[in-house]
This record gives C-alpha cells, sequence and structure tokens, in this order.
C-alpha cells in the first residue's frame, strides 16, 4: 500500500507535511516528490510509468496558481488522484482551486480544500481501505477520537 505525494514546487512543502502525517498515522508507506507540469513535463510522464509499475495506489498532487499538476497526472494514469490547491499570493488560492477541480470529462481529479493536506491524506486513507480493511478499522478509530475532541471541547466552555 502506497501513496505518492507530488508538489509542484518545493514551496508546497509545508502542506505536503500535514498529508504525510496523516499517512504516517495509519503506516502508509509514501513517497514525496517535486514535478512541476510545466517546467518538468517529461518527468510527470516518467512518474507516472513508475509509479504504475512500482505499486502506488493513489497520487495525490499539491500545486498553486496555475494549478494544472493534478489533471496532468489524472491524464496520465488510471491511478486515483487527489488534488490539493495551495494558497498562492495571488487570489488566495482560488486560482488554484479552479484549476484543480474543474476538469474535463474523462479526467477525475478528487479535489481537496485549499491547503487541505489532512483531508487528501485521509481520503487516501479511505480510498486504501476499501482494499485494506485493517485501514477501515483504523478510521473508525480515529473517527471515534474526532468525537471525543468535540466532546472535550465542549467540557471546556466558559462564559
Amino acid at each position: 500500500m502506497k501513496v505518492s505525494v507530488i508538489m509542484g514546487s518545493i514551496s508546497d512543502k509545508e502542506i505536503a507535511k500535514k498529508t504525510i502525517e496523516i499517512l504516517e498515522k495509519f503506516n502508509i508507506e509514501y513517497e514525496v516528490k517535486v514535478i512541476s507540469a510545466h517546467r518538468t513535463p517529461d518527468k510527470a510522464v516518467e512518474f507516472v510509468k513508475d509509479a504504475e509499475e512500482n505499486n502506488t495506489e493513489v497520487i495525490i498532487a499539491i500545486a498553486g496558481k496555475a494549478a494544472h499538476l493534478a489533471g496532468v497526472l489524472a491524464g496520465l494514469s488510471t491511478l486515483p488522484v487527489i488534488g490539493i490547491p495551495a494558497k498562492s499570493s495571488t487570489m488566495d488560492g482560488l486560482d488554484s482551486l479552479l484549476s484543480t477541480v474543474q476538469m474535463p470529462k474523462g479526467v477525475p481529479v478528487a479535489t481537496v480544500a485549499i491547503n487541505g493536506g489532512e483531508n487528501a491524506g485521509l481520503l487516501a486513507v479511505q480510498m486504501l481501505s476499501l482494499k485494506y480493511p485493517k485501514l477501515k478499522e483504523a478510521l473508525k478509530e480515529y473517527k471515534v477520537e474526532l468525537k471525543k475532541q468535540v466532546e472535550e471541547m465542549n467540557g471546556s466552555l466558559n462564559f
């Protein structure tokens, strides 16, 4: 079970860290690379070929501005692709969001919120849990912990 986390630029590193924290929490193997859809398209082609041969099961792509990375990878691969639009200095990430979510018919990209590294990791875990029952159980436990956190918040309210 393996997830590839692909950043369009090193500036996406903090978002990738949030994704990796989730993958590590669920003991999922991962790799991290920088591949630019615009500056290194040949690397995107090479990556997809290698990923499909090397047991990658989900691809997570992080990109900002003209965020075409997830779409390019989805267009080249049959693997599920999760796109994380990165907040940019222009348009507060709306440009990235629209570039990631507005895909043509036949090239799906599951898109999470702007800078949504944690949810991208969780979505990858959910996808993998369809094949790996131990992940499904771990997700159930994770949801119980989320519920406990909310209950603790309610218990600590002081007005």
